[in-house]
């Protein structure tokens, strides 16, 4: 048809030509840079393509900060290196005491969740203890009290350029975060771990985002309920049921479900959770993340897929990209998540939609 567009701005349309010249001259009215409409895609992928070529071009320009001596009336590096060591080690939390942790959370049968949780602890603890241990001795090297080894180096250009150190990225969570952003998001998961700790069993609702290691948490949510019922859990999958009608998680669920976890902390990107119409919607203008409604996970025995959800993938970091473990589970994909759309799901698929526990700020 001769009215029919390609896009929701009327750009692209058959023109009604009739000669090789006016095909060309029709073209040559294009934009020189193509909108991602013309591709199909939202508008919001000019601010994710924009965004990325800015974070090359800054880190390639920190990649280049010489680590010589400040100017005049200025700091030096060694001063801003032990200025951030400072920082850090006076907000550093203490570590989980785990022969108390090992009493107040007894390994069950019937409560998977205490093995999660002193997995968990004893996580973090190696964090912190690698955190205390270099910070102290950088301290010491940038002084002259002892060797500056080629580790110790390392951890003060870090802390220099605000990237996460190489020997705390060994033993801490996956993140993408800049070092100020990652420190602040440990404290917060260990102050999730150290309510739970004092609340010495499984909270009503958990914050996703704050596990370190989030199979295991599935895994011992889905065994809580094949214990409890007798079921193979080789039958068992998750329901997943949106709590859009909850605004704040922690006030609000203050009860945990009968069978199954309630979860909060999850980033949705591509779309958006449309908590009227209760399903999934285009993004908002300029909104590149949005935050995905709490979650009641349910097992339930042979259940049937709904063929119309949408099987979004959810990942730990907005990279997608991790490699597949010994115990068969990746270092950054987690599960699917299966949302409710009207819309063929064709669309979200070319659209990338992802879930994820953490973004890069």
């Amino acid at each position: 048809k001769d009215t029919y567009r390609y896009s929701t701005s009327g750009m692209y349309y058959p023109p009604p030509a009739a000669s090789v010249a006016e095909f060309i001259e029709f073209i040559r009215g294009f934009p020189l840079f193509p909108m991602p409409e013309a591709f199909g895609l939202h508008e919001n992928c000019n601010i994710t393509c924009a965004q990325d070529e800015a974070s090359r071009l800054l880190s390639g320009m920190q990649s280049m900060v010489q680590l010589g001596g400040g100017g005049e009336g200025g700091m030096s590096a060694e001063d801003v290196q032990d200025e951030a060591a400072v920082s850090i080690q006076e907000r550093l939390p203490k570590p989980f005491p785990l022969d108390v942790c090992e009493s107040k959370f007894p390994t069950l049968y019937e409560e998977s969740m205490n093995t999660v949780v002193k997995q968990e602890c004893l996580r973090y603890n190696k964090l912190l203890w690698k955190m205390i241990s270099t910070l102290k001795d950088f301290r010491k090297a940038i002084k002259g009290l002892i060797v500056m080894t080629g580790e110790l180096e390392g951890l003060g250009k870090s802390l220099f350029v605000n990237e996460q150190p190489e020997m705390w990225i060994k033993v801490g969570p996956l993140s993408l975060k800049p070092l100020s952003s990652w420190y602040l998001d440990i404290l917060a998961r260990v102050e999730f771990f150290q309510e739970w700790y004092d609340l010495g069993k499984a909270p009503p609702v958990f914050w996703v985002s704050g596990i370190f290691f989030p199979q295991s948490f599935f895994t011992g949510a889905m065994q809580n309920y094949a214990r409890k019922f007798n079921e193979e859990i080789d039958l068992l999958s998750y329901r997943h049921t949106m709590r859009d009608d909850v605004i704040d998680p922690k006030k609000e669920l203050t009860v945990a479900p009968v069978n199954g976890v309630y979860i909060y902390g999850i980033f949705l990107e591509g779309c958006r959770w449309d908590s009227e119409l209760h399903k999934l919607n285009d993004s908002k203008p300029k909104e590149l993340f949005t935050d995905l409604p709490s979650l009641w996970f349910c097992p339930v025995r042979n259940r049937e897929i709904t063929l119309a959800d949408y099987r979004c993938p959810c990942y730990k970091v907005v990279s997608r990209k991790g490699t597949l473990l010994t115990t068969g589970h990746s270092t950054n994909f987690v599960l699917y998540i299966e949302l409710n759309t009207d819309i063929i799901q064709d669309k979200w698929i070319k659209a990338g939609v992802a879930a994820f526990l953490a973004l890069r700020f």
